[in-house]
């Protein structure tokens, strides 16, 4: 650990060191996969509007649909059907929002959103978003909130049945995006955001009631931001149990089938739209403890990983 800690700080910073790091973890595919995070990500439009009521479309990256369908908001019975109405679930780090109306669009009658951002300024976008895209009935069944995810399990414990924790991360697509945040990369931020990402985590799996599911995501290239904070967890939580990829699979399937928006293909032509996801779905590369959508080979949609984790073995 000393010896890469010392690599980090003597790793070159700027455009230079992003490149010679992110070579060094994709090697010969690194070419395609950046110039395809210089392409605009392929977007899905989300839509909830009504014969009575108009909503403003909301456009979000195909992969972050992916990853936000494969958590259970409901519990599904053999037949599809909702048989566990009154779900407690908590999107920790929810701004600007698109995630959160994924989730939204799966809630059962009596079920709880609570929609969560530290930051008051990227709350306010948050409300903003959820305002505008969310008719009225499903307003009423969420609850934001301005509170550190990673200091919240100091307060109470197994408070929900279900939790998507969108991590802050490097964000690479970004940051290639934008020369000043290119030059003030470094290897050493990756190592400062892997410990703040396990606050969040950790505190997460705490509020996560027995028999509940969490899912961790983030738009990192990095392994340390995404297996290897993953991998803390399984350490630390003896009742931490991976979901495999057929068990995601079918939750996609039956949120997908349920999800009560509209989704339409957003940039990709007259491309329908639920096959454009199940596509991408399928197209999700396995990691170690989960699944990383990446551009170069998935029409342009992530990066995004995500893996699904369930406390206990019930």
């Amino acid at each position: 650990m000393k010896q890469k800690d010392a690599a980090l700080r003597q790793m070159r910073q700027g455009g230079e060191g992003f490149e010679s790091y992110y070579a060094a973890l994709f090697q010969a595919r690194w070419p395609v996969l950046r110039e395809s995070l210089r392409q605009d990500p392929l977007y899905i439009q989300i839509d909830f509007s009504r014969a009575d009521e108009a909503c403003q479309p909301y456009f979000i990256d195909a992969a972050s649909v992916c990853a936000a369908l494969c958590l259970p908001v409901r519990r599904y019975g053999n037949a599809g059907r909702d048989d566990c109405p009154g779900e407690s679930v908590l999107d920790m780090c929810a701004a600007p929002g698109g995630k959160s109306l994924v989730l939204a669009g799966g809630l059962a009658e009596g079920s709880r959103l609570y929609c969560n951002e530290l930051s008051p300024d990227r709350k306010a976008r948050l409300d903003s978003v959820l305002a505008a895209s969310l008719p009225a009935a499903l307003r009423r069944q969420l609850v934001t909130s301005c509170r550190d995810g990673a200091s919240w399990c100091r307060r109470e414990t197994d408070a929900f049945s279900a939790i998507l924790l969108d991590a802050p991360c490097s964000s690479e697509r970004h940051v290639l995006g934008d020369h000043k945040y290119l030059a003030q990369w470094s290897a050493s931020r990756i190592k400062s955001l892997a410990a703040r990402q396990w606050a969040l985590l950790s505190s997460a799996f705490r509020l996560l009631q027995e028999g509940g599911f969490l899912l961790y995501a983030t738009c990192a290239l990095a392994p340390d931001e995404n297996d290897g904070v993953l991998s803390r967890l399984f350490k630390k939580f003896p009742d931490a149990r991976r979901i495999e990829r057929t068990a995601m699979a079918e939750c996609f399937e039956a949120r997908l089938g349920s999800f009560s928006g509209m989704l339409t293909a957003g940039n990709a032509g007259s491309a329908d739209a639920a096959g454009l996801l199940r596509t991408t779905f399928s197209q999700a590369e396995e990691t170690e403890w989960g699944l990383q959508i990446l551009p170069d080979r998935s029409g342009g949609a992530g990066p995004l990983f995500f893996a699904l984790v369930r406390k206990g073995s019930a």
